[in-house]
């Protein structure tokens, strides 16, 4: 496989955490963590190299027309029409998979942004609409976009994101399990009806997140409770449910990071109080992203 004298692109994509609690599938937050994918438009054939960047989850990754980033991009390139021979990927992941970190997300901006890269044409709203199409919300993809606190909704079959400026004050801490979760399998636990206080407590407590992420973080703990959804899902993992309990018992604004298992904890501090057993947990402070994907010739 040789190269076509086309420029070497590199992506650099943020993790992100969905929900914050009562905000299902509309609030969205990208977080310091990264996947980087390097691309270099070839004479001919597919070549991907899948690299352990931290994510430790490699070894079942596709490295075929089925992996996620190039079938978002090839979405994108076909969107634009343009056509290239042959791939070579180098695809590093730090992301580590199926935690509710927004792994899905995350490839599928990343092969979003390199097919606009290779089309020549710049991030626009249906660059959003693309990425959401994989996984049929808009607030995952839309933070690793974005950048910051997103709000997503779908109108008129479209997916929309708008960006939010978050509290500068907020200093994310996310603890990760070694056991993975399905998405798919997950939402099967919810009802397809929930009670009516339940649903305007959920929207009541969604609009204060959005007032405490960006002006009054002291609101957080009350703001992230959720009757919505992760209640229904705990048996799923019932660890990192024990860990949200123990954590705001203590006063930590913790809630499950998107669809699970990792935990998210929307500190002041960094740090969570040595009293909560996390022991069965990798515990890390994950910065707020503010930037979103970026996209390089190299």
């Amino acid at each position: 496989m040789t190269t076509s004298g086309g420029p070497a692109l590199r992506v650099t994509v943020p993790a992100s955490t969905a929900n914050l609690g009562p905000g299902f599938d509309a609030l969205g937050l990208a977080l310091a963590r990264y996947d980087v994918v390097e691309l270099q438009v070839t004479d001919g054939g597919l070549a991907i190299e899948v690299i352990d960047a931290g994510a430790g989850d490699v070894a079942d990754v596709p490295t075929d027309e089925s992996h996620l980033v190039v079938r978002a991009f090839r979405r994108a390139c076909a969107h634009w029409e343009v056509r290239p021979p042959g791939l070579h990927l180098r695809c590093h992941n730090a992301i580590p998979h199926a935690r509710g970190l927004g792994s899905s997300a995350a490839a599928a901006v990343s092969g979003v942004a390199l097919g606009y890269a290779v089309a020549g044409r710049k991030l626009d709203e249906c660059a959003l609409q693309l990425a959401a199409e994989f996984e049929g919300h808009a607030d995952n993809a839309g933070a690793s976009l974005l950048g910051g606190l997103v709000v997503a909704w779908f109108e008129h079959g479209r997916f929309r994101a708008e960006r939010v400026i978050p509290s500068e004050r907020i200093r994310p801490v996310v603890a990760i399990p070694a056991e993975r979760s399905s998405t798919v399998a997950t939402r099967g636990l919810l009802p397809p009806q929930v009670p009516h206080a339940d649903a305007a407590h959920s929207a009541g407590r969604a609009a204060l997140t959005v007032l405490a992420m960006t002006e009054r973080p002291e609101l957080l703990l009350a703001a992230t409770e959720d009757r919505l959804h992760q209640d229904y899902r705990a048996e799923a993992y019932p660890a990192s449910s024990e860990l949200v309990r123990a954590l705001r018992a203590q006063g930590v604004p913790a809630t499950i990071s998107g669809a699970g298992p990792a935990v998210l904890a929307l500190t002041e501090t960094g740090i969570l109080p040595p009293s909560v057993d996390v022991g069965a947990f990798s515990v890390a402070e994950l910065p707020v992203d503010r930037s979103g994907v970026q996209v390089e010739a190299r």
